[in-house]
């Protein structure tokens, strides 16, 4: 019997089918206690956007048993990594250099064994750039801040640059729609399946936004790619109509 519950399912059978044209078909069902006939469908937008600040940790180190002479390499490394950053076209504005961490190995309660290097100094310089694409060229030519006698290290957290997409206000909008949009040719599509009409709104949930990586792999981050996808699934419920 057109409308019935039995027809209602099989019509989100056959409309599984419209999936792969963007958007999903949910289940249809009766709601018992309202008397109401329902169907659930989830609408899909996606973007492709590319990251547009990044960030950029360098972390570096020096050690031996002279205080002095391990200050004085510290503050040469850090010369030698923004000489190196002005050479891709970096100002100082980009650059955060945090304060020093110094370890006095042989003031550890616990030590044990010869010392080799007493002092260790270890500090973060921060580049912060929305030129993402020269970040990541200048990354990719780190190993010449080692052929400068710089020691670099990643024992305190990531080394590698940090890619973000912030504007994701501006594209909120038009993929909310356009989600929506595709929630309801899904539940058209439906209804018609069923030999029902599409009725008002029951219930709608907007969705989470989520920023994926494009090419997604195993070890692989959000944050360590450019190329992003920007995702949103819409689920609104339907009443459907004799």
């Amino acid at each position: 019997m057109a409308g019935s519950p039995l027809s209602i399912i099989a019509g989100a059978l056959i409309g599984l089918g419209v999936a792969a044209g963007g958007y999903f078909i949910g289940t249809g069902y009766y709601d018992a206690h309202m008397g109401n006939r329902v169907v659930s469908v989830k609408g899909l937008s996606e973007r492709n956007v590319t990251a547009d600040l990044a960030f950029w940790p360098i972390r570096f180190v020096a050690t031996g048993n002279d205080l002095g002479q391990v200050q004085g390499k510290i503050r040469a490394d850090a010369k030698t990594i923004r000489d190196f950053l002005a050479d891709y076209g970096f100002e100082a504005a980009n650059i955060e250099l945090q304060s020093p961490q110094v370890t006095d190995v042989a003031a550890q309660p616990y030590r044990s064994g010869p010392i080799e290097n007493r002092f260790i100094i270890s500090q973060l310089l921060m580049l912060r750039s929305q030129d993402v694409e020269k970040v990541a060229e200048a990354a990719r030519s780190a190993s010449d801040l080692v052929e400068r006698g710089v020691i670099l290290s990643s024992d305190m957290g990531p080394s590698q640059p940090i890619y973000l997409f912030k504007s994701l206000a501006e594209l909120k909008p038009e993929m909310l729609d356009e989600a929506t949009a595709r929630a309801r040719e899904a539940a058209q599509s439906f209804a018609e399946d069923s030999g029902s009409k599409l009725g008002g709104i029951k219930r709608a949930n907007q969705g989470v936004f989520q920023i994926l990586a494009r090419d997604q792999a195993p070890g692989i981050s959000e944050s360590d790619q450019i190329a992003k996808t920007v995702r949103v699934v819409s689920s609104i419920d339907y009443f459907l109509v004799d």
